[in-house]
């Protein structure tokens, strides 16, 4: 029984590769099962990072699991007569398990230190009040619209005829982002209640919502549609239902929706009264 065990362990790496490489092609019934959509100007590095540390990661996971069915196979205890033999430690084999798996991690953490200053340090140049275009961390950021989690929905409000968000003026909607297409846009990001994350899967944005903290996330869209907006954190009982929608408009499209939102908020507030 021994060697059928080393024959089932040799199916964790067989069937691991398989699925992973299944799913990657987009064939059935493992479709969309892979990366969702890229239709972000940056998401190319966040990809290319993605796959980098896999391939990685994976090669390790298929000499781990090789190595592990050959000793299986070679010490099984039924195929061997001679007796146990024990060894009390190799200092060269310590340092070596020790040193390779440092040097891989250091690797991947120089790696991935331009893909991330890239999306997350390099803030994207914004007019300043006197309309010049700026990239000063001094300056405040000027996000299009405010998205605020808190239980369990996205709350977005988007700046009114004074074009400053948080004063009276304001526009709301609810688990409803609408953006213009082909232009670097900045989002404000805050939490209500507990901690969130706001992910957004189709543009490669994910950043956790810390109560108490105003944040910034940026990209520029380059394709219509709707997509998900979701919470990669779990936030409490109704966590599965906290979705949302995020659609990329052509700018024309955009403007006229943002004038029938402010209209219809214009009549409800009368309708209240």
């Amino acid at each position: 029984m021994g060697r059928f065990w080393s024959l089932l362990f040799l199916l964790v790496p067989v069937l691991g590769v398989g699925i992973f490489v299944w799913a990657a092609a987009d064939i059935w019934p493992l479709r969309n099962h892979w990366l969702p959509e890229d239709i972000s100007e940056h998401g190319i590095a966040i990809d290319s990072l993605f796959d980098f540390i896999m391939y990685l990661t994976g090669v390790i996971f298929i000499i781990t699991g090789l190595a592990m069915f050959i000793f299986l196979w070679k010490y099984d205890a039924a195929s061997n007569a001679k007796p146990v033999q024990f060894v009390h430690g190799n200092h060269v084999l310590e340092i070596v398990w020790s040193i390779l798996p440092a040097a891989i991690l250091l690797f991947i953490a120089l790696y991935q230190l331009e893909p991330w200053s890239a999306n997350k340090l390099a803030r994207p140049s914004l007019p300043g009040p006197d309309g010049v275009l700026h990239t000063d961390d001094d300056l405040p950021m000027l996000p299009i619209a405010e998205v605020t989690g808190r239980q369990f929905e996205w709350r977005i409000r988007y700046a009114g005829k004074d074009g400053v968000i948080g004063t009276p003026d304001d526009l709301h909607t609810v688990n409803d982002l609408r953006l213009p297409i082909d232009q670097e846009i900045v989002l404000a990001i805050k939490s209500q209640d507990v901690l969130h994350s706001f992910f957004l899967p189709n543009f490669r944005v994910k950043q956790d919502v810390v109560p108490g903290m105003k944040q910034h996330v940026w990209f520029t869209a380059t394709k219509t549609g709707a997509y998900d907006i979701v919470c990669a954190e779990l936030c409490g009982w109704g966590h599965y239902k906290m979705k949302g929608r995020i659609t990329i408009e052509h700018r024309d499209d955009y403007d006229q929706w943002i004038k029938d939102l402010e209209s219809s908020q214009n009549l409800t507030e009368l309708a209240s009264r």
